[in-house]
Protein backbone atom coordinates (compact mmCIF):
# COMPACT_ATOMS: atom_id res chain seq x y z
CA UNK A 1 0.00 0.00 0.00
CA UNK A 2 1.69 3.64 -1.22
CA UNK A 3 0.92 7.25 -1.26
CA UNK A 4 3.92 8.52 -2.41
CA UNK A 5 3.56 12.39 -3.47
CA UNK A 6 5.58 13.49 -5.97
CA UNK A 7 7.46 15.29 -3.76
CA UNK A 8 7.68 16.47 -0.32
CA UNK A 9 6.42 20.00 -0.48
CA UNK A 10 4.56 22.40 -2.75
CA UNK A 11 5.55 25.41 -3.26
CA UNK A 12 5.17 28.55 -6.05
CA UNK A 13 2.60 26.28 -7.75
CA UNK A 14 4.80 23.18 -8.10
CA UNK A 15 6.23 20.00 -6.25
CA UNK A 16 9.80 20.83 -5.00
CA UNK A 17 12.12 18.19 -3.19
CA UNK A 18 15.53 18.45 -0.51
CA UNK A 19 16.85 15.56 0.04
CA UNK A 20 18.92 17.12 2.88
CA UNK A 21 15.89 17.40 5.05
CA UNK A 22 15.83 14.54 7.38
CA UNK A 23 13.50 11.66 6.54
CA UNK A 24 9.65 11.66 7.47
CA UNK A 25 8.02 8.03 6.93
CA UNK A 26 4.44 8.59 6.83
CA UNK A 27 2.97 5.19 8.66
CA UNK A 28 -0.79 3.33 8.10
CA UNK A 29 -1.75 3.03 11.11
CA UNK A 30 -3.73 0.07 10.69
CA UNK A 31 -0.48 -1.97 9.80
CA UNK A 32 2.15 -0.23 10.94
CA UNK A 33 3.43 0.16 6.72
CA UNK A 34 5.42 2.59 5.59
CA UNK A 35 3.49 4.10 3.05
CA UNK A 36 5.55 7.14 1.92
CA UNK A 37 8.75 8.83 2.53
CA UNK A 38 9.12 12.74 2.73
CA UNK A 39 12.17 15.33 3.60
CA UNK A 40 11.70 18.03 6.55
CA UNK A 41 11.82 21.45 5.12
CA UNK A 42 15.53 22.65 5.12
CA UNK A 43 15.88 26.23 5.58
CA UNK A 44 16.41 26.41 2.24
CA UNK A 45 12.90 25.30 1.37
CA UNK A 46 11.18 27.71 4.53
CA UNK A 47 13.19 30.40 2.70
CA UNK A 48 11.84 29.53 -0.96
CA UNK A 49 7.76 29.11 0.27
CA UNK A 50 8.01 32.05 2.08
CA UNK A 51 9.39 33.99 -0.47
CA UNK A 52 6.44 32.84 -3.18
CA UNK A 53 4.32 33.77 -0.47
CA UNK A 54 5.65 37.54 0.14
CA UNK A 55 5.84 37.79 -3.74
CA UNK A 56 2.69 36.49 -4.74
CA UNK A 57 0.55 38.16 -2.02
CA UNK A 58 0.00 41.91 -2.80
CA UNK A 59 -1.55 40.68 -6.52
CA UNK A 60 -4.35 38.55 -4.60
CA UNK A 61 -5.03 41.32 -2.79
CA UNK A 62 -5.94 43.12 -5.52
CA UNK A 63 -7.85 41.34 -6.57
CA UNK A 64 -11.60 41.99 -6.12
CA UNK A 65 -13.38 39.83 -3.70
CA UNK A 66 -15.49 38.32 -6.29
CA UNK A 67 -12.95 36.77 -8.08
CA UNK A 68 -10.93 35.54 -5.29
CA UNK A 69 -14.13 33.98 -3.98
CA UNK A 70 -14.25 32.29 -7.42
CA UNK A 71 -11.60 30.50 -7.00
CA UNK A 72 -11.96 29.61 -3.75
CA UNK A 73 -16.05 27.98 -4.81
CA UNK A 74 -14.21 26.12 -7.64
CA UNK A 75 -11.85 24.50 -5.30
CA UNK A 76 -15.01 23.70 -3.19
CA UNK A 77 -16.32 21.61 -6.32
CA UNK A 78 -13.03 19.90 -7.35
CA UNK A 79 -12.69 18.70 -3.52
CA UNK A 80 -16.53 17.30 -3.61
CA UNK A 81 -15.68 15.78 -7.28
CA UNK A 82 -13.05 13.66 -5.72
CA UNK A 83 -14.41 13.10 -2.66
CA UNK A 84 -13.83 9.34 -2.70
CA UNK A 85 -9.89 9.42 -3.53
CA UNK A 86 -9.44 12.62 -0.78
CA UNK A 87 -11.11 9.94 2.07
CA UNK A 88 -9.15 7.13 1.18
CA UNK A 89 -5.70 9.31 1.40
CA UNK A 90 -7.31 10.86 4.97
CA UNK A 91 -7.77 7.11 5.87
CA UNK A 92 -4.30 6.18 4.81
CA UNK A 93 -2.90 9.33 6.56
CA UNK A 94 -4.39 8.83 9.84
CA UNK A 95 -6.37 5.86 10.64
CA UNK A 96 -10.12 6.88 10.34
CA UNK A 97 -12.46 4.78 9.37
CA UNK A 98 -13.66 5.27 5.70
CA UNK A 99 -16.71 5.76 7.30
CA UNK A 100 -15.92 8.92 8.97
CA UNK A 101 -13.64 10.74 6.45
CA UNK A 102 -16.09 10.26 3.61
CA UNK A 103 -18.62 12.53 5.27
CA UNK A 104 -16.54 14.21 8.25
CA UNK A 105 -12.98 15.28 6.32
CA UNK A 106 -12.63 16.33 2.99
CA UNK A 107 -16.48 17.22 2.75
CA UNK A 108 -15.84 20.17 5.57
CA UNK A 109 -13.00 21.44 4.07
CA UNK A 110 -14.99 21.87 1.22
CA UNK A 111 -17.44 23.13 3.27
CA UNK A 112 -15.25 25.92 4.18
CA UNK A 113 -13.91 27.40 0.42
CA UNK A 114 -17.52 27.38 -0.70
CA UNK A 115 -18.32 29.62 2.43
CA UNK A 116 -15.17 31.96 2.43
CA UNK A 117 -15.56 32.09 -1.30
CA UNK A 118 -19.30 32.71 -0.43
CA UNK A 119 -18.98 35.76 1.98
CA UNK A 120 -15.88 37.54 1.04
CA UNK A 121 -17.53 40.96 -0.06
CA UNK A 122 -19.91 40.94 2.85
CA UNK A 123 -17.53 39.99 5.08
CA UNK A 124 -14.63 42.41 4.46
CA UNK A 125 -17.07 45.69 4.35
CA UNK A 126 -15.70 48.94 6.49
CA UNK A 127 -17.65 51.88 8.01
CA UNK A 128 -18.20 54.59 7.16
CA UNK A 129 -17.85 57.45 10.34
CA UNK A 130 -19.52 61.23 9.62
CA UNK A 131 -17.88 63.37 11.57
CA UNK A 132 -20.06 66.80 10.58
CA UNK A 133 -18.16 68.43 7.77
CA UNK A 134 -15.20 65.89 7.72
CA UNK A 135 -15.73 62.03 8.01
CA UNK A 136 -13.61 58.77 7.72
CA UNK A 137 -13.84 55.26 6.87
CA UNK A 138 -12.92 51.97 8.08
CA UNK A 139 -11.93 48.79 5.80
CA UNK A 140 -10.33 45.30 6.64
CA UNK A 141 -6.67 44.80 4.54
CA UNK A 142 -4.70 41.59 4.64
CA UNK A 143 -2.05 41.00 6.81
CA UNK A 144 0.34 39.70 4.33
CA UNK A 145 1.79 36.05 4.65
CA UNK A 146 0.36 33.85 6.78
CA UNK A 147 1.58 30.81 8.65
CA UNK A 148 -0.64 27.70 9.24
CA UNK A 149 0.60 24.87 11.93
CA UNK A 150 -1.40 21.86 11.41
CA UNK A 151 -2.66 18.64 13.76
CA UNK A 152 -2.74 15.26 12.82
CA UNK A 153 -6.22 14.08 13.70
CA UNK A 154 -7.97 16.17 11.07
CA UNK A 155 -4.90 17.20 8.54
CA UNK A 156 -7.36 17.74 5.63
CA UNK A 157 -9.99 19.86 7.08
CA UNK A 158 -7.81 22.02 9.13
CA UNK A 159 -5.41 22.39 6.10
CA UNK A 160 -8.61 24.38 4.65
CA UNK A 161 -9.89 25.81 7.65
CA UNK A 162 -7.05 27.97 7.72
CA UNK A 163 -6.23 28.36 4.24
CA UNK A 164 -9.79 29.15 3.36
CA UNK A 165 -10.16 32.10 5.13
CA UNK A 166 -6.79 33.33 4.70
CA UNK A 167 -6.59 33.82 0.55
CA UNK A 168 -10.21 34.83 0.77
CA UNK A 169 -9.09 37.60 3.16
CA UNK A 170 -6.24 38.51 0.40
CA UNK A 171 -3.34 36.80 2.08
CA UNK A 172 -0.82 34.01 1.27
CA UNK A 173 -0.19 31.10 3.11
CA UNK A 174 2.74 28.97 4.35
CA UNK A 175 1.16 25.81 5.93
CA UNK A 176 2.78 22.82 8.02
CA UNK A 177 0.98 19.58 8.30
CA UNK A 178 1.61 17.22 11.13
CA UNK A 179 4.63 14.96 10.27
CA UNK A 180 2.54 12.17 11.56
CA UNK A 181 -0.26 13.20 8.83
CA UNK A 182 1.67 14.95 5.79
CA UNK A 183 0.10 13.69 2.99
CA UNK A 184 -3.19 15.48 2.59
CA UNK A 185 -2.87 18.86 2.59
CA UNK A 186 -0.29 18.16 -0.64
CA UNK A 187 -3.56 17.49 -2.61
CA UNK A 188 -5.19 20.84 -1.15
CA UNK A 189 -2.45 22.53 -2.69
CA UNK A 190 -2.97 20.79 -5.82
CA UNK A 191 -6.67 21.17 -5.74
CA UNK A 192 -6.42 24.82 -5.07
CA UNK A 193 -3.84 25.24 -7.72
CA UNK A 194 -5.87 23.40 -10.47
CA UNK A 195 -8.88 25.88 -9.53
CA UNK A 196 -7.19 28.92 -10.59
CA UNK A 197 -5.34 30.17 -7.43
CA UNK A 198 -2.10 31.86 -8.55
CA UNK A 199 1.46 30.72 -7.92
CA UNK A 200 2.85 31.07 -4.53
CA UNK A 201 -0.57 31.82 -2.40
CA UNK A 202 -0.33 28.07 -0.42
CA UNK A 203 2.33 26.17 -0.12
CA UNK A 204 2.98 23.26 2.01
CA UNK A 205 6.43 22.30 3.16
CA UNK A 206 7.00 19.53 5.87
CA UNK A 207 8.68 19.47 8.98
CA UNK A 208 9.05 18.35 12.77
CA UNK A 209 9.43 20.62 15.93
CA UNK A 210 12.20 22.27 14.41
CA UNK A 211 10.30 23.52 11.55
CA UNK A 212 8.01 25.59 13.32
CA UNK A 213 10.51 27.91 14.93
CA UNK A 214 11.49 28.89 11.52
CA UNK A 215 8.65 29.87 10.40
CA UNK A 216 7.01 31.65 13.49
CA UNK A 217 10.37 33.65 13.53
CA UNK A 218 10.33 34.32 10.13
CA UNK A 219 10.12 38.46 9.34
CA UNK A 220 7.78 38.19 6.60
CA UNK A 221 5.72 36.42 8.59
CA UNK A 222 2.91 38.34 9.93
CA UNK A 223 0.22 35.69 11.00
CA UNK A 224 0.47 32.38 12.96
CA UNK A 225 -2.06 29.92 13.56
CA UNK A 226 -1.80 26.85 15.18
CA UNK A 227 -3.95 23.84 15.97
CA UNK A 228 -2.14 21.64 17.96
CA UNK A 229 -1.58 20.97 22.55
CA UNK A 230 -1.59 23.75 24.99
CA UNK A 231 2.51 23.24 25.50
CA UNK A 232 3.46 24.07 21.70
CA UNK A 233 0.49 26.60 21.72
CA UNK A 234 2.68 28.67 24.79
CA UNK A 235 5.96 28.17 22.71
CA UNK A 236 4.12 29.51 19.69
CA UNK A 237 2.66 32.58 21.19
CA UNK A 238 5.77 33.35 22.99
CA UNK A 239 7.86 33.03 19.75
CA UNK A 240 5.51 34.96 17.79
CA UNK A 241 5.21 38.02 20.70
CA UNK A 242 8.75 38.44 19.93
CA UNK A 243 8.09 39.91 16.44
CA UNK A 244 4.41 40.90 17.37
CA UNK A 245 3.12 39.00 14.94
CA UNK A 246 -0.76 37.91 15.10
CA UNK A 247 -1.76 35.00 16.60
CA UNK A 248 -4.84 32.50 16.77
CA UNK A 249 -4.44 29.51 18.85
CA UNK A 250 -6.82 26.62 18.40
CA UNK A 251 -5.69 24.21 21.48
CA UNK A 252 -6.79 21.10 23.97
CA UNK A 253 -9.26 20.68 26.29
CA UNK A 254 -10.60 19.14 29.06
CA UNK A 255 -14.32 19.51 28.33
CA UNK A 256 -17.03 18.71 30.00
CA UNK A 257 -20.66 17.10 29.25
CA UNK A 258 -23.16 17.25 31.28
CA UNK A 259 -26.17 14.78 31.56
CA UNK A 260 -29.06 16.13 33.43
CA UNK A 261 -31.45 13.57 35.05
CA UNK A 262 -34.46 14.61 32.46
CA UNK A 263 -31.95 14.10 29.48
CA UNK A 264 -33.11 11.97 26.76
CA UNK A 265 -30.68 9.62 27.61
CA UNK A 266 -30.17 7.52 24.65
CA UNK A 267 -29.56 11.10 22.56
CA UNK A 268 -27.45 11.70 26.16
CA UNK A 269 -25.30 8.41 25.85
CA UNK A 270 -24.96 9.14 21.83
CA UNK A 271 -23.70 12.75 21.91
CA UNK A 272 -21.35 11.11 24.78
CA UNK A 273 -19.81 8.03 22.35
CA UNK A 274 -19.34 10.49 19.35
CA UNK A 275 -17.86 13.28 22.48
CA UNK A 276 -15.12 10.45 23.08
CA UNK A 277 -14.93 7.66 20.65
CA UNK A 278 -15.41 9.41 17.34
CA UNK A 279 -11.57 9.58 15.40
CA UNK A 280 -10.93 7.28 17.91
CA UNK A 281 -10.94 9.82 20.57
CA UNK A 282 -8.46 12.03 19.02
CA UNK A 283 -10.75 15.55 18.73
CA UNK A 284 -9.90 18.25 20.41
CA UNK A 285 -13.24 19.51 21.25
CA UNK A 286 -14.56 16.24 23.04
CA UNK A 287 -16.65 16.40 25.60
CA UNK A 288 -14.18 13.41 27.77
CA UNK A 289 -15.16 15.11 31.17
CA UNK A 290 -18.96 13.24 31.66
CA UNK A 291 -21.07 14.27 34.34
CA UNK A 292 -24.10 12.44 34.97
CA UNK A 293 -27.17 13.05 37.68
CA UNK A 294 -26.95 10.57 40.29
CA UNK A 295 -29.89 9.81 39.93
CA UNK A 296 -29.72 8.13 35.99
CA UNK A 297 -26.21 7.17 36.55
CA UNK A 298 -26.45 3.53 37.20
CA UNK A 299 -28.48 3.17 33.75
CA UNK A 300 -26.54 5.91 31.93
CA UNK A 301 -23.77 3.26 32.18
CA UNK A 302 -26.23 0.01 31.86
CA UNK A 303 -26.53 1.05 28.17
CA UNK A 304 -23.21 2.97 27.61
CA UNK A 305 -21.65 -0.55 28.66
CA UNK A 306 -24.06 -2.49 25.76
CA UNK A 307 -23.56 0.27 23.04
CA UNK A 308 -19.78 0.56 23.42
CA UNK A 309 -19.08 -2.99 23.59
CA UNK A 310 -21.06 -2.77 19.85
CA UNK A 311 -18.93 -1.08 18.33
CA UNK A 312 -16.89 -2.37 15.10
CA UNK A 313 -13.34 -2.35 15.10
CA UNK A 314 -11.57 -3.39 12.42
CA UNK A 315 -9.97 -2.26 9.07
CA UNK A 316 -10.28 1.69 8.42
CA UNK A 317 -10.89 0.77 4.53
CA UNK A 318 -13.98 -1.40 5.47
CA UNK A 319 -17.06 0.52 5.15
CA UNK A 320 -18.72 -1.32 8.06
CA UNK A 321 -15.47 -0.31 10.47
CA UNK A 322 -17.05 2.08 13.37
CA UNK A 323 -13.51 2.58 15.10
CA UNK A 324 -9.87 2.53 13.31
CA UNK A 325 -6.20 2.95 14.92
CA UNK A 326 -4.96 5.28 17.03
CA UNK A 327 -2.59 7.71 14.65
CA UNK A 328 0.84 6.08 15.96
CA UNK A 329 2.19 3.78 18.32
CA UNK A 330 2.99 6.94 20.93
CA UNK A 331 -0.07 8.11 20.95
CA UNK A 332 -1.44 4.67 21.70
CA UNK A 333 1.27 3.83 24.19
CA UNK A 334 0.09 7.23 25.36
CA UNK A 335 -3.39 6.53 26.11
CA UNK A 336 -2.85 3.39 27.40
CA UNK A 337 -0.75 5.06 30.48
CA UNK A 338 -3.16 6.83 31.14
CA UNK A 339 -5.72 4.16 31.36
CA UNK A 340 -3.10 2.53 33.84
CA UNK A 341 -3.24 5.58 36.14
CA UNK A 342 -6.95 5.66 35.96
CA UNK A 343 -7.08 2.31 37.12
CA UNK A 344 -4.70 3.22 39.83
CA UNK A 345 -6.30 5.79 40.96
CA UNK A 346 -9.51 3.92 42.03
CA UNK A 347 -12.24 4.69 38.67
CA UNK A 348 -13.99 1.65 37.90
CA UNK A 349 -13.26 0.16 34.35
CA UNK A 350 -16.16 -0.53 33.04
CA UNK A 351 -15.57 -1.75 29.32
CA UNK A 352 -12.25 -1.84 27.51
CA UNK A 353 -8.92 -0.68 28.78
CA UNK A 354 -6.68 -2.66 26.18
CA UNK A 355 -5.80 -3.79 22.99
CA UNK A 356 -8.17 -5.72 20.90
CA UNK A 357 -8.02 -9.42 21.20
CA UNK A 358 -9.40 -9.94 17.74
CA UNK A 359 -7.14 -6.88 15.72
CA UNK A 360 -3.54 -8.85 14.27
CA UNK A 361 -0.57 -6.98 12.78
CA UNK A 362 0.89 -3.78 13.87
CA UNK A 363 -1.55 -1.56 13.91
CA UNK A 364 -2.24 0.70 16.56
CA UNK A 365 -5.70 -0.05 18.04
CA UNK A 366 -7.35 0.21 20.99
CA UNK A 367 -10.49 -0.50 22.78
CA UNK A 368 -13.12 2.61 23.71
CA UNK A 369 -13.26 2.94 26.86
CA UNK A 370 -15.42 4.29 29.88
CA UNK A 371 -14.31 4.44 33.76
CA UNK A 372 -17.28 5.19 36.46
CA UNK A 373 -16.58 6.60 40.16
CA UNK A 374 -14.04 9.55 38.38
CA UNK A 375 -13.23 11.92 40.54
CA UNK A 376 -12.65 15.67 39.86
CA UNK A 377 -8.86 14.75 41.42
CA UNK A 378 -8.13 12.13 39.58
CA UNK A 379 -5.34 12.28 36.19
CA UNK A 380 -7.74 10.95 34.29
CA UNK A 381 -10.03 13.76 34.93
CA UNK A 382 -7.68 16.47 34.95
CA UNK A 383 -5.38 15.76 32.15
CA UNK A 384 -6.48 15.83 28.22
CA UNK A 385 -5.52 11.99 27.14
CA UNK A 386 -6.55 12.47 23.36
CA UNK A 387 -7.74 9.05 22.89
CA UNK A 388 -10.72 6.34 23.11
CA UNK A 389 -11.46 7.24 27.44
CA UNK A 390 -14.63 8.76 28.62
CA UNK A 391 -14.76 9.52 32.21
CA UNK A 392 -18.30 9.53 34.17
CA UNK A 393 -18.53 11.99 36.53
CA UNK A 394 -21.70 11.88 39.45
CA UNK A 395 -23.17 14.71 40.57
CA UNK A 396 -26.53 15.74 42.31
CA UNK A 397 -27.37 19.22 41.48
CA UNK A 398 -26.79 22.53 38.95
CA UNK A 399 -24.45 25.05 40.75
CA UNK A 400 -22.25 21.83 41.86
CA UNK A 401 -21.93 20.34 38.56
CA UNK A 402 -21.41 23.58 37.21
CA UNK A 403 -18.90 25.47 39.46
CA UNK A 404 -17.05 21.38 38.71
CA UNK A 405 -17.33 21.63 35.14
CA UNK A 406 -15.48 24.84 35.45
CA UNK A 407 -12.64 23.76 37.93
CA UNK A 408 -10.06 22.96 34.94
CA UNK A 409 -7.64 25.38 33.37
CA UNK A 410 -8.74 24.53 29.93
CA UNK A 411 -12.04 26.11 28.29
CA UNK A 412 -12.52 24.83 24.76
CA UNK A 413 -16.25 23.46 24.70
CA UNK A 414 -18.78 22.16 27.17
CA UNK A 415 -22.39 20.39 25.91
CA UNK A 416 -25.42 20.72 28.49
CA UNK A 417 -28.21 17.53 27.66
CA UNK A 418 -31.72 18.26 29.63
CA UNK A 419 -35.15 18.66 28.20
CA UNK A 420 -35.52 21.97 30.20
CA UNK A 421 -34.18 24.22 27.36
CA UNK A 422 -34.12 27.28 30.22
CA UNK A 423 -31.62 25.11 32.20
CA UNK A 424 -29.84 24.36 29.11
CA UNK A 425 -29.13 28.20 28.30
CA UNK A 426 -28.80 28.68 31.37
CA UNK A 427 -25.63 26.52 32.07
CA UNK A 428 -24.18 26.97 29.11
CA UNK A 429 -24.24 30.97 30.10
CA UNK A 430 -22.23 30.10 33.01
CA UNK A 431 -19.84 27.56 32.04
CA UNK A 432 -16.39 28.57 30.82
CA UNK A 433 -15.84 27.74 27.00
CA UNK A 434 -15.79 28.97 23.73
CA UNK A 435 -17.79 26.66 21.92
CA UNK A 436 -20.97 24.67 23.60
CA UNK A 437 -23.65 22.64 22.24
CA UNK A 438 -27.33 21.77 24.12
CA UNK A 439 -28.59 18.68 23.44
CA UNK A 440 -25.59 17.91 20.77
CA UNK A 441 -22.16 17.97 20.47
CA UNK A 442 -19.11 18.13 18.13
CA UNK A 443 -21.20 19.68 15.57
CA UNK A 444 -18.96 22.03 13.89
CA UNK A 445 -20.71 23.49 11.01
CA UNK A 446 -18.87 26.19 9.05
CA UNK A 447 -21.15 28.68 9.61
CA UNK A 448 -20.39 28.87 13.76
CA UNK A 449 -17.24 30.26 15.05
CA UNK A 450 -15.37 27.65 16.80
CA UNK A 451 -12.44 28.31 19.37
CA UNK A 452 -11.50 28.01 22.97
CA UNK A 453 -11.38 30.12 26.27
CA UNK A 454 -8.73 29.79 28.90
CA UNK A 455 -6.01 27.78 28.46
CA UNK A 456 -7.55 26.67 25.22
CA UNK A 457 -6.44 29.30 23.19
CA UNK A 458 -8.05 32.60 21.20
CA UNK A 459 -8.93 33.51 18.18
CA UNK A 460 -11.86 31.52 16.29
CA UNK A 461 -11.99 29.50 13.19
CA UNK A 462 -14.56 29.53 11.10
CA UNK A 463 -17.61 31.87 10.27
CA UNK A 464 -17.16 35.40 8.96
CA UNK A 465 -15.52 35.66 12.45
CA UNK A 466 -11.96 34.25 11.06
CA UNK A 467 -11.96 36.93 8.76
CA UNK A 468 -11.39 39.36 11.49
CA UNK A 469 -8.69 37.33 12.55
CA UNK A 470 -6.52 37.16 9.12
CA UNK A 471 -7.39 41.12 8.34
CA UNK A 472 -6.72 44.44 10.32
CA UNK A 473 -8.81 47.51 10.09
CA UNK A 474 -7.56 50.24 8.41
CA UNK A 475 -9.07 53.93 9.31
CA UNK A 476 -9.04 56.66 6.95
CA UNK A 477 -9.53 60.14 8.19
CA UNK A 478 -10.91 62.45 4.87
CA UNK A 479 -10.91 66.57 5.72
CA UNK A 480 -13.19 68.55 3.25
CA UNK A 481 -12.26 71.94 4.43
CA UNK A 482 -9.04 74.35 4.61
CA UNK A 483 -7.03 73.12 7.79
CA UNK A 484 -6.64 75.40 10.47
CA UNK A 485 -3.02 75.78 13.01
CA UNK A 486 -2.91 78.37 15.78
CA UNK A 487 0.70 78.54 14.63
Amino acid sequence: MKAQPAASHFIDGEYVEDTDGAVIESLYPATGEVIARLHAATPAIVEKAIAAAKRAQPEWAAMSPTARGRILKRAAEIMRERNRALSELETLDTGKPIQETTVADPTSGADSFEFFGGVIAAGLNGDHIPLGRDFAYTKRVPLGVCVGIGAWNYPQQIACWKGAPALAAGNAMVFKPSENTPLGALKIAEILHEAGLPKGLYNVIQGDRTTGPLLVNHPDVAKVSLTGSVPTGRKVAAAAAGGLKHVTMELGGKSPLIVFDDADLDSAIGGAMLGNFYSTGQVCSNGTRVFVSRKVRDEFLSRLKTRTEKIIIGDPLDEATQLGPMVSFDQRQKVLSYIDKGKAEGATLITGGGIPNHVTGEGYYIQPTVFADVTDGMTIAREEIFGPVMCVLDFDDEDEVVDRANATEFGLSAGVFTADLTRGHRVADQLQAGTLWINSYNLCPVEIPFGGSKQSGFGRENSLAALEHYSELKTVYVGMGPVEAPY
